[in-house]
């Protein structure tokens, strides 16, 4: 008991919660509520009128009567129409625009969490979340909420006019009530539990769809097309099973109400036709009135039991989307420092860092790093050398030590504001549907063709992309399929370069490159880090012997630092060691 209580407060918290979003679009709310209660008069109106036809001028032979009455109620048709349109359209339009707004806002929040949400939820659930599930909390507003409060007020004015006009009569039509109040319920509470399922089912197929197809080329590379499609088929499977086990509690509800309501309806008739074969009971007028009442006043009911379950599935999927609203892990922006430039002095001050608590990565690490030079960090894999630009850029938070940039804590400055001077260049490339110019920009409207054209000379990247059908209006396709790894490589460098940074960033930024294109760049990248504080982490060591520094880590903490020429003199260090068997063997 204590638990149905719980959810049920549960159920109320989170309806009050998806009610608060409407508040920006209170007039439209206003609207489709005010609709809501004139409605239900109205629609009851036209069986009295009939009733008053029957019992007042059909008997009496009153043409006139007959007309001036079909003429009020077809006029009173036509006003309920068009009330009921603007009713369904305004319930609609507030849907439409409170999901508009939610999922601005949850791309936003999405866009603002720290990257171990993106480590541990696959791309298919956030699409989920951000798509299909916001698009059911739209059906509390345009099916659900105002919907079941036009419906309930519309059979509370259908009982009290069936009351006030024959109570006996309506007490035979209601004696089935309880028998369609317990199929109602029966089937709101299976059609909830099947709908959970479809929801779960659906998130699954989503995040196996985004990761096959983005991995396409492993599994065909491996020739894993079979598995794929037999793993597809199991998910799809279920898919379509739990939307099959909703479909069957609607087959079994809908005809069953169907039969109650005939059972009602005939009731009503057998006693009906009795009173006024006695006479002095119902009119004629009555009982002809009565079965539109019962109809209206069953269809209703019997569509009550899908929209309390089309609310519970748009609390279900509130409770998903709120449950991403809801995550505290977003990077703490309380900084408010903000400049135009940087010198580019970078101090590592004792820092650490783990992933999973205790299990560190970075260990202590002390380091400082001089305006305009270049540090260069080589090591092997699962050394921390990536770590270090993902804490240096925030997109981690370290939980010991302090990281200053011209003698500041990194966390003191405004967090646009310290990545926009930070320019990085990765090993693998990621480019967005769009132009080869949107790429560069990230269709930023301040940066003119003429500044892309410049820097992409200056990289080495113009002949290439004026070789492109419709030069820098090149529609490259996801992830820049369509070129070469060196191609996305010489894009992401005048990318990096159109944003003129003040500290650069080359993570294996060549290490993928043939050496043909690794030779067009390498005289640019000297050029462009000559007079920015740069980073460069790689495995080539031809990339790197010219930095001014040099560090070599293991396991997270700095095994030698220092340049080029005291580093190869160091017997039996780790630099030297990966020196001669890049260089020595060559020559």
């Amino acid at each position: 008991m204590a638990e149905a209580n719980d959810k049920k407060k549960f159920d109320l918290y989170l309806l009050r919660r998806v009610l608060q979003l409407a508040r920006p679009h209170r007039r439209v709310f206003t609207l489709a509520l005010t609709l809501a209660v004139i409605l239900a008069p109205m629609a009851v109106a036209r069986p009295r009128l009939i009733q008053e036809m029957v019992d007042g001028y059909v008997f009496t032979n009153d043409v006139d009567g007959l007309t001036t009455m079909a003429l009020i109620i077809f006029g009173l048709l036509i006003l309920e129409s068009a009330f009921r349109y603007v009713f369904i359209y305004s319930s609609s339009l507030l849907g439409e625009s409170v999901i508009r707004d939610l999922r601005v806002k949850v791309f936003n929040h999405i866009n603002s969490l720290r990257l171990t949400y993106f480590d541990k939820t696959p791309i298919g659930t956030s699409t989920t979340r951000t798509i299909s599930d916001i698009q059911s909390i739209n059906s509390i507003f345009s099916e659900g909420v105002i919907t079941i409060l036009a419906d309930m007020l519309s059979i509370i004015v259908v009982l009290i006019v069936m009351i006030t006009t024959s109570w006996r009569l309506t007490l035979i039509c209601l004696t089935t009530m309880p028998f369609l109040m317990l199929a109602s319920y029966w089937f709101k509470e299976a059609v909830k539990r099947t709908y959970q399922q479809v929801r779960t089912q659906i998130q699954k197929m989503n995040a196996f769809l985004q990761e096959r197809i983005t991995g396409m080329r492993i599994v065909q590379i491996f020739n894993a097309e079979d598995k794929a499609a037999r793993d597809f088929r199991e998910i799809n499977r279920a898919y379509t099973q739990a939307n099959i086990n909703a479909i069957h509690y609607y087959a079994i509800f809908f005809p069953v109400v169907d039969i109650i309501s005939a059972a009602s309806l005939a009731l009503m008739v057998w006693w009906g036709a009795q009173d006024v074969a006695r006479a002095g009971g119902v009119t004629l007028g009555v009982l002809v009135a009565f079965p539109l009442y019962l109809n209206m006043l069953f269809r209703p009911i019997r569509m009550l039991a899908d929209k309390f379950n089309t609310l519970q599935m748009g609390l279900v999927a509130a409770e998903r989307v709120f449950g991403i609203l809801d995550r505290d892990d977003q990077i703490e922006n309380q900084g408010s420092l903000t400049v135009d430039r940087l010198e580019g002095k970078l101090s590592f001050r004792d820092v650490w860092f783990a992933y999973v608590a205790k299990e560190w990565i970075l260990k202590g690490l002390d380091f400082d790093l001089n305006p305009g030079e270049t540090l260069a960090i080589v090591g092997s894999t699962g050394s921390g050398k990536t770590t270090i630009i993902n804490v240096l850029n925030r997109f981690y938070e370290f939980q010991k030590g302090q990281i200053l940039i011209d003698g500041e804590d990194i966390r003191d400055y405004e967090l646009s504001a310290l990545r926009g001077h930070i320019a990085m260049v990765l090993q693998d490339v990621f480019l967005f549907g769009g132009t080869v110019a949107e790429n560069i920009t990230l269709r930023d409207p301040s940066i003119s063709l003429e500044k892309v054209i410049e820097c992409a000379k200056m990289i080495g990247a113009h002949e290439f992309i004026e070789k492109l059908p419709g030069g820098y209006d090149y529609q490259v396709m996801e992830r820049g399929a369509t070129l070469s790894m060196g191609q996305r490589q010489l894009i992401s460098f005048v990318r990096a370069l159109v944003f003129d940074p003040d500290i650069l960033i080359l993570d294996e930024a060549t290490s993928s490159v043939d050496p043909e294109t690794e030779s067009v760049i390498q005289y640019a990248i000297e050029k462009l880090i000559a007079r920015r504080t740069s980073i460069v982490i790689a495995h080539r060591l031809s990339t790197i012997r010219n930095a001014n520094q040099i560090m070599v880590l293991n396991k997270g903490e700095i095994q030698e630092l220092g340049p080029h020429e005291e580093l190869v003199q160091i017997e039996d260090g780790h630099y030297r060691e990966l020196y001669e068997m890049q260089f020595l063997e060559v020559e």
